[in-house]
C-alpha cells in the first residue's frame, strides 16, 4: 500500500512567504514549493500522514492567521488534503526547475536533462529532505561557500551539520573541498544525501554521510575541520554552538544560516560567547546567513 502524504497549500501575500516557510519547516514538512498566482504566492508543503492529525493541521492554519494579523497582512487561505506517495512525487517535481545560484552553480533536478552550461551542475533529487536550492537560506550558504572556496585551489575539510538533501556538501566538493563529513539526525536525510552523492558521481570516501551530529563528526574525522556549514533552525544552532569547539581549530571558519532576521541577535550573542567572530551577515528576504571565524 502506498504511503499517504498531507499536501498543505497556503495562498498568501508574497510578503508573508518567509513566515509561511518557517512555519511549515518547523511543523516538519519534508518538501516545499512556491509559485506566483496573480498577485499572491501559493506555497505547497508536504508531510507524511502519520506526522500530523487534523487537529495539528487546524492549529497550523491558526498560526498562519496569527502571523498575518501581527504584520497587518491579509489572512492567507489554507487547505490540505491527503495524496498518495506517487501523486506527491509528481506534484513535487512539477514545481521544480533548474536554478542558477551565485556565479558558479546551477542546481538541476535529477529527472531533467543536464543543461549545457559553464556553471557547476549540481544534480539533486531531494526526496523528503530539506534543501533544493529554492530557499533563501540554501542559496545564501551556497554563495558563501563559493566566496570561501570557489576562487583558489583548496584542500579544505568541511563538516556539514544537518545535511538534509546534501546540497551544501555536494556544493563544497564541486568547489574543490578535499573531504566533507555530512551528518543529520534524520535517517531520511542521510539516505537522501547518499543518493545525491551517487547522482553527482562523488566517491563515498570524499563525502561521508552518517546519522548523528557533532559527536559523529568527531568519530569520522581524525582532526579538526577547516570549515563548518550549518543550515538549520536558529534554536538548534544555538544549542550546537557550544559543541562546535570540539571539531574546530584556530583557523576554522563557518557558514551559519536558517536564521530569521529577528533571531540574528541571540545567535550572534551565542557565537561571541563561545569564541566566534561574525565576519559578515548576509540578508535575503527575511533570512540571514553568518560567515564566522574563530576569535
Amino acid at each position: 500500500m502506498a504511503n499517504n502524504w498531507w499536501e498543505i497549500q497556503v495562498l498568501c501575500d508574497p510578503a508573508l512567504e518567509d513566515l509561511v516557510f518557517l512555519r511549515v519547516e518547523t511543523f516538519g514538512c519534508r518538501g516545499t514549493a512556491s509559485e506566483m498566482k496573480g498577485h499572491s504566492c501559493l506555497i505547497s508543503a508536504y508531510l507524511p500522514q502519520e506526522r500530523a492529525h487534523l487537529l495539528d493541521l487546524a492549529a497550523l492554519s491558526l498560526l498562519f492567521r496569527q502571523d498575518a494579523l501581527c504584520v497587518n497582512l491579509p489572512i492567507p487561505a489554507v487547505q490540505w488534503n491527503l495524496i498518495e506517495e506517487e501523486d506527491w512525487s509528481s506534484s513535487w517535481k512539477q514545481h521544480w526547475h533548474p536554478e542558477e545560484i551565485g556565479d558558479r552553480f546551477v542546481v538541476n533536478p535529477a529527472w531533467l536533462p543536464i543543461p549545457e552550461t559553464d556553471r557547476l551542475v549540481l544534480q539533486l533529487d531531494p526526496g523528503v529532505a530539506f534543501g533544493t536550492g529554492a530557499h533563501p537560506t540554501t542559496q545564501l550558504c551556497l554563495e558563501a561557500l563559493e566566496m570561501r572556496l570557489g576562487y583558489e585551489e583548496t584542500h579544505a575539510t568541511i563538516a556539514d551539520i544537518g545535511c538534509g538533501s546534501g546540497i551544501l556538501s555536494i556544493g563544497a566538493i564541486l568547489l574543490g573541498a578535499k573531504q566533507v563529513y555530512a551528518v543529520d539526525t534524520d535517517p531520511l536525510a542521510v539516505k537522501s544525501t547518499r543518493r545525491n552523492r551517487e547522482l553527482n558521481q562523488i566517491d563515498e570516501s570524499l563525502l561521508q554521510a552518517q546519522l548523528g551530529s557533532i559527536e559523529m563528526i568527531n568519530q569520522l574525522s581524525e582532526e579538526p575541520v577547516d570549515g563548518i556549514v550549518c543550515n538549520i533552525l536558529a534554536e538548534v544552532i544555538i544549542d550546537l554552538i557550544p559543541q562546535m569547539d570540539a571539531i574546530s581549530k584556530p583557523s576554522t571558519w563557518g557558514i551559519i544560516s536558517g536564521v530569521l532576521l529577528d533571531q540574528a541577535k541571540p545567535v550572534a550573542d551565542t557565537l561571541e560567547q563561545y569564541g566566534w567572530v561574525v565576519a559578515t551577515l548576509w540578508r535575503r528576504k527575511d533570512w540571514c546567513c553568518f560567515t564566522i571565524r574563530r576569535n
